[in-house]
């Protein structure tokens, strides 16, 4: 029997296509008021808890913004996404694809967040890695402290497409774990070494205020990302029981 490669969206990912495409057919404008809370529960069929996820994403987006005790107001026109930034990668393949295209976008961020990043925002960089590192050390996951990372780089400039473009691609890329777990392989210490050694590049040109040096760091740390992946996809091939 084939296996299901494909990686379900999030409940709250889901919920945030639900209300831009209810803003697209009801031709909402900036200005004008959702319906009330337990009125979109009931259209979208979902629970309060990930709606209220929904629309933390989508007032980070900039496409909402919520007024306390009013409600939530349209700020900017939906835009249909494009498929490949809606939809999880289903293979590998589209992981370094995906990958790839990261590539594109964040040598160009990371060199922005040196130029206008506010100490704050430089700060959180900072605080990220930091997380990064001490589950590194724990030999603990730290998908989500990668991603952080990344994320914390493009809030640095001041561009709100930055963020936006990452957080819809940018975590579907960081699937090491899973991926390696439903593989039944095990954790990869000098994978991880190096993972820790390429953020701790990119951080030390950000702190050294070094624009190219920053933009050699991420783009040698995606490509890397690139080649684990190949890996990844080799290892688990040979992992895969002969069938005669």
């Amino acid at each position: 029997m084939a296996s299901n490669n494909k990686t379900k969206v999030s409940l709250p990912q889901q919920t945030v296509i639900k209300v831009k495409q209810y803003i697209q057919d009801h031709e909402l404008t900036p200005g004008d008021k959702l319906p009330t809370e337990p009125n979109l529960m009931k259209v979208l069929g979902v629970s309060r808890t990930v709606l209220r996820e929904a629309i933390t994403i989508l007032k980070t987006e900039g496409l909402v913004e919520a007024k306390q005790g009013v409600g939530v107001f349209v700020s900017q026109p939906a835009q249909a996404l494009p498929e490949l930034l809606i939809n999880n990668p289903k293979t590998l393949t589209d992981t370094i694809d995906s990958l790839e295209l990261r590539a594109a976008v964040e040598v160009q961020a990371v060199a922005l967040a040196i130029q206008r990043g506010s100490t704050a925002q430089q700060a959180e960089i900072y605080r990220c890695y930091d997380a990064y590192e001490k589950k590194c050390q724990q030999g603990e996951n730290a998908e989500q402290e990668d991603f952080d990372f990344h994320l914390a780089i493009a809030k640095a400039t001041n561009n709100q497409h930055f963020v936006n473009f990452l957080t819809v691609l940018g975590k579907q890329t960081i699937p090491r774990a899973r991926l390696r777990e439903q593989a039944g392989l095990a954790r990869d210490p000098d994978m991880e070494k190096s993972l820790s050694n390429e953020h701790r590049a990119i951080l030390q040109a950000i702190e050294e205020q070094d624009v190219q040096g920053a933009q050699q760091a991420m783009a040698t740390h995606l490509s890397n990302g690139c080649q684990r992946y190949r890996r990844l996809m080799r290892d688990i091939e040979r992992s895969k029981p002969q069938t005669e």
